[in-house]
């Protein structure tokens, strides 16, 4: 087995492990009494760089980075994400950090809420609002969700440094194609059942997208009810949820060497947030949402309630794929064979909101 990092966000501090000759060493705590929205381990150097997104009740969100594997932190003096003093706005969290592909480098998107992109050019240190998407002519007519209103999902394409598409809770998907100097909403063929019309241009409340290990333009997305397909680069969608026991989630993954491998966790509604039919239960698809079957071994047996969050749910590099998943109800899950069989890796957690793994 190779060697892992795999770092935890949690409503209380950030949890880092480490699996090394096939066994998982966990540290003390990070960041205790700061909630962990996001994570990013970027390996595009020989030294990883940890970046997380921490939020301090007291003194607010920031963006810290580590690059001894979580040894030590840097907070930078000057805040790493602020909003510009013309746009009215500012920082309430930080939802997603992505760094680009390695044609790239020192390149790290951070989305945000309320719902803007920012782009770092020095590795996370610092970032710049992507005006565009800003200032997007619907803006105005973006609704928050449960959640908030927030950029939540970032996805790069490895052949084109001017691809980006995001994922806006509640405006649904928006692609550029220009390095971000312009945006679409790409959301044609995704439904929002809760809304008079339910096809809008605009208005999905899209949970969750995942870029497929064999095909950049083939996306795999988790709806408030829905779970789709693209294989245009999200420029249209079609729905693969009919085999699931509930197209509601908020957790989409890829696998990181198989193409048409993806992996959700089912939620039995929006009005009723425990996993479907009360089973733990991760759903993998190898044929690019065709079927459909549940991954249980190992994992409990009995009624169950943990909620798996948008972002709880990962793969690292490995293969075969280590999958990991965390929930609601502190529980932490591993699988070293593709999502075959489980293991418990902690419990008792606080809530747990990210989950992030590498090898290392």
């Amino acid at each position: 087995m190779p060697d892992v990092l795999l770092t935890v966000g949690t409503r209380k501090g950030l949890f880092i492990g480490r699996r090394h000759d096939g066994r998982w060493e966990f540290d003390d705590p990070h960041f205790p009494a700061q909630a962990v929205y996001s994570v990013a381990i970027d390996t595009r150097s020989d030294t990883p760089r940890l970046l997380v997104g921490g939020d301090s009740a007291h003194w607010g969100p920031s963006v810290f980075h580590s690059d001894d594997l979580g040894r030590t932190w840097t907070e930078p003096p000057a805040p790493a994400v602020t909003f510009p003093q013309d746009t009215g706005a500012s920082l309430e969290r930080v939802w997603q950090l992505h760094p680009a592909p390695a044609h790239s480098p020192g390149v790290v998107y951070a989305g945000t809420e309320p719902a803007a992109l920012f782009r770092s050019e020095d590795g996370g240190a610092s970032f710049s609002l992507v005006r565009p998407l800003w200032e997007h002519p619907s803006r105005s007519a973006w609704v928050p969700g449960g959640g908030g209103e927030a950029v939540h999902t970032v996805v790069t394409d490895a052949r084109d440094p001017d691809a980006v598409t995001v994922a806006v809770s509640t405006a649904g998907v928006f692609r550029s194609r220009d390095g971000g100097a312009s945006w679409a909403p790409s959301n044609h063929g995704v439904a929002a059942p809760f809304l008079p019309e339910p096809h809008p241009e605009f208005g999905q409340c899209v949970h969750k997208i995942a870029q497929d290990a064999g095909d950049p333009d083939r996306l795999y997305l988790q709806n408030h009810w829905g779970v789709y397909r693209s294989d245009d680069a999200g420029g249209s969608w079609k729905d693969i949820g009919g085999p699931l026991p509930s197209d509601f989630g908020f957790a989409a993954a890829a696998h990181p060497h198989r193409p048409g491998t993806a992996y959700v966790f089912p939620i039995t509604a929006d009005s009723d947030r425990v996993p479907a039919e009360r089973r733990c239960r991760v759903y993998r698809t190898t044929d690019a949402g065709a079927s459909w079957e549940p991954l249980q071994r190992g994992l409990p047996e009995g009624d169950h309630y943990g909620t798996v969050l948008r972002d709880a749910l990962c793969t690292d590099d490995a293969d075969p794929a280590g999958v990991y998943f965390g929930n609601r109800n502190g529980e932490l899950y591993a699988s070293a064979d593709d999502g075959d069989s489980w293991q418990l890796l902690a419990e008792h957690l606080p809530d747990v909101l990210c989950v992030r793994a590498a090898v290392v």
